[in-house]
């Protein structure tokens, strides 16, 4: 099983200060308690993680690559921490974001942390997809929208925060998985994928793709409204499916799901921003998180 987090977050610090008892105290816990939660640790693991000494301890090889291999997780966990606290902040007006799903859960969580480091702001974040996103800020219930993909944006102000391209990806037992030959859009229109539903940015992308190539999107096996969900399906074993090549980059590195290449297709795809108003958009948080999209780009 994998240690918790705190535990792994004490093994960096005893990498990074070099004791026990200072990493305990960064995380405000004795040095007893920090020793009995490494060792802890190291019955779970199976593993010796750290040699412990008068002058100091250090970690032995197996935790320094233990620590290694934390040290992103724990980035990603802290951006989580702060997007669900987003999340909880529902009920303030001070900023309200709406944004399709792969920019909610890919590239929003690291926009906020920035934006928390920046200025003292409460934000509420809503995910939902692209259409509803352009909605929301017609109707005034969101200060700023982020969507992907063709969506109708008539009547409002809007910037582009960063470019994004789809990707087929397929179980590695699948028959398409080891084509020598790029699938092409009549292969496409002939197949049953797993798809986004209606409305999503992913899927309106596809579907003028397909048309620009003079085909129709066959009606898929399966509609599923998140990437997770797109994801574990075909990692399970069903059809095919069209996701942000963000959204499957991790499963693309360690080889659960294989990229298959496609012809003929125009896959690429703008991350843009919405707001009501000029084309400057408004002072304060609305303009630094828009500051903070783009400079990540």
């Amino acid at each position: 099983m994998l240690p918790e987090l705190a535990s792994l977050r004490l093994l960096v610090d005893v990498a990074r200060l070099g004791s026990i008892g200072a990493a305990g105290r960064a995380a405000g816990i004795s040095q007893q308690s920090a020793s009995e939660r490494l060792r802890a640790m190291e019955a779970q693991t199976g593993l010796v993680l750290v040699q412990r000494a008068r002058r100091g301890s250090a970690l032995t090889p197996a935790g320094k690559l233990l620590a290694e291999w934390s040290i992103e997780l724990l980035a990603r966990a802290n951006e989580i921490e702060v997007a669900l606290e987003t999340l909880r902040s529902g009920r303030s007006q001070e900023l309200r974001v709406h944004a399709s799903m792969t920019t909610a859960e890919y590239l929003l969580p690291r926009w906020l942390v920035r934006l928390r480091q920046v200025r003292h702001v409460s934000v509420s974040l809503r995910a939902v997809n692209s259409g509803e996103v352009i909605a929301a800020v017609r109707r005034g219930e969101a200060d700023l929208g982020f969507v992907e993909g063709p969506v109708n944006i008539d009547g409002l102000s809007t910037a582009v925060v960063g470019m994004d391209e789809l990707v087929l990806v397929t179980a590695p037992d699948d028959k398409w998985a080891h084509r020598r030959t790029a699938i092409t859009a009549a292969e496409l229109a002939r197949r049953a994928l797993t798809c986004r539903e209606r409305g999503s940015g992913t899927r309106a992308v596809l579907e003028e793709a397909m048309l620009h190539a003079g085909q129709h999107l066959a009606d898929p096996e399966v509609e599923l409204a998140t990437n997770a969900a797109i994801l574990a399906t075909v990692r399970a074993g069903g059809p095919p499916a069209f996701v942000s090549r963000q959204a499957a980059a991790a499963e693309l590195h360690v080889g659960t799901l294989v990229a298959v290449p496609v012809s003929g297709l125009d896959l690429s795809r703008e991350f843009r921003a919405a707001w009501i108003g000029g084309p400057r958009p408004p002072a304060g948080p609305v303009r630094d998180l828009l500051g903070i999209a783009r400079a990540a780009h």
